[in-house]
């Protein structure tokens, strides 16, 4: 994936509406161009198939992108009428599980191209004419537009999970992340003092509902792990017993240890002495060097367990990236408030794996902590809840029905996320228990 020459990015506060609508345009693109890739590459056999019961058919995210974009920019802002309102239930998320989603009478893939092409070309007309400075919440600032460039990309970002879990051929390729070149001083952990900072937004034009609102919370001083959590160190954790003893486990994840026979990260495996891992249709040696990938909720607390330690809450993880002593306010992103670059952070799946541990030094946050932003989601210990003050919008199947503690909060995205979907304040969420997603972790202690 290349990146485009207009920033993606969410559109910064106080951005004019021509500037708003040339970020939402190139977002628009910019998340079609990944989609294309995604889909383009294997062949109608492929995207008809379903490669794990955990995933959805690629034909069904092809669709349901473009269903979820003339729902909201055609129907909701632009006032037509339904273009296939037959087809609604098909691509509704919450009315079928993916494990079903095979059984559907679902659109091939040449209808979902020539049905996705069709909404984006009256949508981009909508987008021209819409007056992004005035109207109500979904036009204001192009809201609904950064929307659904987060949605596509978000379903680009599962389509890729989908290549990683699928058999046969390699069929991405991406060059290789920057290396880490002045790694040798870093310290194991830095410092991140007590205090009060400000967590969420009020301001990001294009923010989600559960990133709002703006508001203070009083975090004592704490230390953080510079870097995630490598292969390397993961592989000591596993070596001395981290699979086999029961007393670093949840009880929840000692389970499905036990249920599921676990003894390394989803994709790992054992072979002569050493470890080897499948990535996106490669067999390679494990990179001790690069921050662990696929592991749980679970196994991430068991990790820290062992090693004397915990994972961030999410409040010491968001005020680690983004807030700054000097000033007392928090940055958009851990380097600053400008949009993410190929300097500052391994996003938008212009890499297939996570920068080596300590790369990116240009992006890192005040307190000297790095990668905070791309590489690898990082699980925390909190469950998904809502920011005080919390209201629903556009619609309360976003986030609402999710709240509650049974699931965990990742943060800072991975490489497959693309800069539209992530921010400092950007917040995903999922069950415990998963490990085909891009997940890692750091850790962090009490001082």
């Amino acid at each position: 994936m290349t990146d485009s020459a207009t920033p993606t990015g969410s559109a910064p506060e106080g951005a004019g509406p021509e500037a708003l609508r040339q970020r939402a345009l190139a977002a628009l693109l910019t998340a079609r161009e990944r989609t294309a890739l995604l889909t383009d590459s294997v062949d109608d056999h492929e995207l008809t198939a379903q490669h794990s019961p955990l995933m959805s058919p690629l034909v069904w995210d092809l669709a349901h992108i473009g269903n979820q974009e003339e729902l909201w920019l055609l129907r909701a802002v632009a006032g037509r009428e339904a273009m296939r309102p037959e087809i609604d239930g098909l691509y509704d998320a919450f009315e079928h599980p993916r494990a079903t989603r095979p059984s559907l009478p679902l659109l091939a893939p040449a209808e979902a191209r020539t049905y996705a092409a069709e909404v984006r070309g009256r949508a981009l007309d909508v987008l021209d004419g819409a007056a992004l400075d005035g109207g109500g919440p979904l036009v204001r600032s192009g809201f609904a537009f950064g929307m659904i460039a987060q949605h596509e990309q978000q379903h680009d970002e599962t389509m890729l999970i989908t290549h990683q879990l699928r058999s046969g051929t390699a069929v991405l390729t991406a060059p290789v992340p920057p290396a880490a070149t002045d790694t040798a001083g870093l310290p194991a952990e830095v410092l991140v003092p007590g205090g009060p900072f400000t967590m969420g937004t009020s301001t990001e034009p294009w923010a989600l509902d559960n990133e709002r609102p703006a508001h203070v919370r009083d975090v004592p001083g704490f230390f953080i792990d510079t870097t995630p959590v490598t292969c390397g160190a993961y592989q000591a954790f596993i070596e001395d017993g981290g699979y086999t003893e029961r007393h670093w486990w949840e009880p929840g994840g000692w389970e499905m240890v036990r249920e599921h026979e676990l003894t390394a990260p989803l994709f790992w495996h054992r072979d002569a002495g050493r470890w080897l891992r499948r990535r996106f249709g490669v067999t390679e040696e494990v990179p001790a060097n690069e921050p662990v990938l696929h592991v749980s909720w679970y196994e991430a607390d068991a990790y820290a367990r062992w090693a004397g330690r915990r994972l961030p809450t999410e409040a010491e993880w968001e005020k680690a990236a983004r807030h700054d002593p000097a000033s007392g306010r928090s940055r958009r992103y851990p380097w600053g408030d400008e949009d993410p670059s190929p300097e500052l952070a391994n996003l938008g799946q212009r890499h297939l794996r996570p920068a080596p541990a300590g790369a990116y030094p240009q992006g890192q946050s005040p307190c000297g902590a790095r990668q905070l932003m791309g590489d690898v989601w990082e699980w925390t210990s909190s469950g998904f809840l809502p920011h005080p003050g919390f209201s629903p919008f556009p619609y309360r199947e976003y986030s609402e029905v999710f709240f509650g503690p049974d699931h965990k909060v990742l943060r800072g995205g991975s490489f497959a996320v693309d800069p539209v979907a992530c921010r400092g304040t950007f917040r995903n969420w999922d069950l415990p228990v998963r490990r085909q997603i891009f997940s890692g972790f750091r850790t962090a202690r009490d001082m």
